[in-house]
């Protein structure tokens, strides 16, 4: 791992109500405050840089019954059905910093503003929260945003279309960090705390009354962050169903093996006998027999694994490849045009509105995925490897 991340790992571990140790999974980088593919388990405390500016963000993933030859060969006057539906899906889901021009129907967020709602009494303590998130959350719903954004058409080892599409809590996520950090550090300074601004890692007493609200807005943008992937997910079956239906003569499309998992958050869970807030910042829960998802860079694979419930790890394991270089860096590196070369060379479709930022994601900015596989097999195991055919990027 580089230095920097290195250096926010010991920084962790200087908290004192850290639990037992700091977890870095294979993919860790440098993050803010808290490396990126990092576990703490914390003591009756909660850290807002620990959980993440995007809260809830994570991917989704189900199987199609449809061989995905038939919609690479199937030809249509718009090119390949394949082409045809990757083009589909970004005219109807926004990217990027784009969000629908009309409110999107939310049982959730009615639910959730109406007048005498638990959440009623938040919405009042914070009303300058309230108004950086609501109503804009109605639009910002079924929006996939941009950089490590994604939504994939995969095949797996059978020769099945797959879909995995990676999106979270948009702007409302990054709103409550902010606000809430914010508030950490000036309450932290007031108590005198040891712990030195420089590491960014400000921190509220989950019996507080300043920890308590942070942890229902946090779940608030958990339950957000899951519900518009669930949109993204139906919205993308749709297309899917529509144009195979329209182009070929397959019948009975059937979907399976649906999961939807979060890596950017904080549960209260009980490991090595004490109840603690684990911390989970670019980490997936991995218990005993859990399914997670693990993808690799754009154009590379991405695994499907079962948990082996590790305690080491606090029950995680990685969230995906796990950058080797920055954004910056990766801009200057390498060209749009090498970029383009490589995923044509794997064959791979690319639809996204522009290609001019494509290099701070290529794949050759990523940790190899099958070297991050190898390195936590007592962690996960994969039990099913996908390949990209096709990516719908902001």
């Amino acid at each position: 791992m580089d230095e920097n991340c290195l250096q926010q790992a010991l920084n962790l571990a200087e908290l004192p109500f850290i639990y037992k140790w700091v977890a870095l999974m294979p993919d860790t980088h440098a993050g803010y405050g808290m490396p990126i593919g990092g576990v703490i388990a914390a003591l009756g405390t909660i850290i807002p840089n620990a959980v993440g500016v995007d809260i809830g963000c994570g991917v989704v993933f189900f199987k199609t019954n449809i061989p995905v030859h038939l919609v690479r060969d199937c030809r249509t006057p718009q090119g390949t059905l394949l082409q045809v539906i990757t083009k589909n899906i970004l005219r109807e889901i926004p990217v990027g910093f784009s969000h629908h021009q009309k409110k999107q129907e939310s049982a959730y967020l009615s639910e959730l503003l109406a007048a005498g709602s638990p959440f009623a009494e938040e919405l009042r303590k914070h009303p300058q929260l309230a108004d950086l998130c609501f109503p804009s959350a109605f639009k910002q719903l079924g929006t996939l945003g941009g950089g490590n954004h994604f939504i994939e058409l995969q095949e797996d080892e059978e020769g099945y279309l797959c879909v995995m599409l990676h999106s979270g809590s948009r702007n409302v996520g990054k709103q409550v960090c902010d606000y809430f950090n914010k508030l950490a550090k000036k309450l932290n300074e007031s108590w005198g705390s040891p712990i030195p601004p420089s590491y960014q890692l400000a921190y509220l007493p989950v019996d507080d009354e300043t920890g308590q609200s942070y942890l229902r807005w946090m779940n608030m943008c958990l339950n957000f962050a899951r519900e518009n992937r669930e949109l993204i997910k139906e919205r993308v079956k749709s297309v899917i169903v529509r144009l195979v239906d329209q182009y070929t003569d397959f019948d009975g499309v059937e979907f399976g093996m649906e999961i939807n998992a979060h890596h950017n958050y904080a549960s209260l869970e009980t490991h090595y006998g004490q109840e603690v807030w684990v911390h989970r910042k670019g980490a997936i829960s991995a218990r005993k027999g859990e399914l997670g998802i693990v993808p690799g860079a754009m154009g590379r694979a991405s695994y499907i694994v079962r948990g082996m419930g590790n305690p080491e790890s606090f029950c995680s394991c990685s969230h995906g490849a796990g950058r080797k270089m920055g954004r910056r860096k990766a801009l200057t590196t390498y060209s749009e045009g090498e970029v383009l070369k490589e995923l044509k060379e794997q064959s791979v479709v690319l639809e996204t509105p522009s290609t001019k930022d494509i290099a701070d994601e290529a794949p050759f900015v990523y940790k190899n995925i099958e070297d991050v596989m190898a390195q936590q097999t007592d962690l996960a195991v994969p039990i099913l490897k996908l390949r990209t055919v096709a990516v719908v990027k902001g």
